[in-house]
């Protein structure tokens, strides 16, 4: 007895269910929340657009991308479908660029490079991933060459200079990160816990300021840095966070 034949209607849909399989698999492991809708999708294959709104500081009242092409503190080139921010080397500030949108819990991720250029007087090889509210900073994941740094922010302690919320105590994911090498980041919000992977080693940490409205991301570059592929998802519960949180190895503070 043959086999029937399959439709050219069936074999489209078997292709398509086991492409988006295949994409699934490649998406890196989540530890505290698991994947939902996807929110934001951004290769920076086009010119992004100008954002809209009335920015209320750095972190609120605008959406989509708001940044300057030559600003004191640093510029930003996409280049082969790469986001490139490059210090300015007497600013001794990182270049900085916010999208702006309103969510929640949420997985932000993106690859991420340290660029293997010249220092020339600048002070630090770093980029950052960071998260806003309607105030200020809440949450940052940042990158050097010696592995991941997850930092707090703290809404009862305010710089009487700056009028920003003061850092808390970071935690650290010891992992070499070598230049001109892709990496991937996945920083996952969810209530006021929060879990920063780099490739394969992440820490977690709880903090009241997590649970906020958040209104943007910011990405920033030391000396210079690159990213690409910015995804992201509504961030839902996962059943094997507390298994997960449990085999997480000690980070360094």
């Amino acid at each position: 007895m043959t086999a029937p034949l399959k439709t050219p209607l069936l074999t489209a849909l078997t292709l398509l269910l086991a492409v988006t399989a295949f994409a699934a698999d490649a998406l890196p492991k989540t530890l505290l929340t698991t994947r939902g809708k996807l929110l934001v999708s951004e290769d920076f294959a086009a010119p992004l657009a100008p954002f809209t709104g009335t920015p209320v500081g750095f972190a609120s009242g605008f959406s989509g991308w708001r940044y300057n092409g030559n600003p004191k503190s640093g510029h930003w080139e996409q280049v082969d479908g790469t986001f490139k921010g490059m210090e300015i080397a007497e600013s001794h500030h990182p270049a900085t660029a916010s999208f702006g949108f309103d969510f929640k819990d949420a997985i932000i991720q993106c690859d991420v490079r340290l660029n293997d250029v010249p220092a020339e007087g600048r002070l630090y090889r770093s980029l950052f991933v960071k998260a806003t509210d309607a105030k200020d900073y809440v949450i940052s994941l940042s990158i050097g060459p010696g592995g991941l740094f997850l930092t707090p922010y703290l809404a009862d302690q305010i710089n009487p200079t700056t009028k920003q919320r003061e850092k808390g105590p970071a935690l650290r994911a010891i992992k070499p990160v070598k230049l001109d090498e892709w990496h991937t980041v996945v920083l996952e919000i969810k209530g006021e816990e929060v879990v920063a992977t780099l490739d394969d080693q992440s820490v977690t940490l709880t903090n009241p300021l997590l649970g906020a409205d958040k209104h943007s991301i910011m990405l920033g570059a030391g000396t210079e840095a690159s990213f690409r592929h910015l995804r992201v998802w509504e961030a839902l519960p996962n059943t094997d966070w507390a298994k997960n949180k449990a085999a997480l190895t000690p980070a360094a503070k």
